[in-house]
């Protein structure tokens, strides 16, 4: 566990979850707010593709939760990283944005998908990172480790 602390430090991990707890709740002040379709009376298929960005946004933001949940469990010593690793413990799938409609949005409901994208992709990158780091040394590593070290 510790090159998983000195990589997500009690701090970072903080702020990474305030940061995802203030986006969902601006994500969800604007879902609700109706401002997407009062600034989009033009053109009749952006409700629909708003409706499919507002699903992506809600599972992208919620994985991200959950994963920094995991985490923080993890470095209370509630779980073992055994426990974090397991497959139901993973980031998780988020599907990416139709950038193409995206687009086609008002200001305010770009920059809370791009939000939620770059803050999905940044946690992605960590948890590979960790992922990576915490992997059991190959055994073929290790035989020629202790071949080194017996010279």
């Amino acid at each position: 566990m510790a090159d998983s602390e000195a990589l997500l430090t009690p701090r970072l991990l903080e702020a990474l979850y305030t940061e995802a707890m203030v986006l969902t709740d601006e994500a969800r002040s604007y879902f609700e707010s109706g401002r997407f379709a009062d600034e989009c009376t033009d053109n009749a298929a952006l409700p629909v593709s708003f409706s499919c960005e507002s699903l992506k946004v809600t599972t992208r933001l919620m994985h991200c939760i959950a994963w920094l949940l995991n985490q923080r469990a993890l470095h209370s010593g509630e779980l073992t990283e055994g426990e974090v690793w397991n497959n139901t413990r993973e980031l998780g799938y988020a599907a990416a944005s139709d950038r193409a409609m995206v687009e086609m949005f008002p200001q305010e409901a770009r920059d809370i998908i791009n939000d939620s994208e770059e803050l999905f992709l940044r946690l992605q990158r960590l948890s590979e990172r960790l992922e990576y780091e915490g992997a059991p040394e190959p055994p073929v590593h290790d035989m020629f480790r202790r071949l080194h070290t017996s010279f």
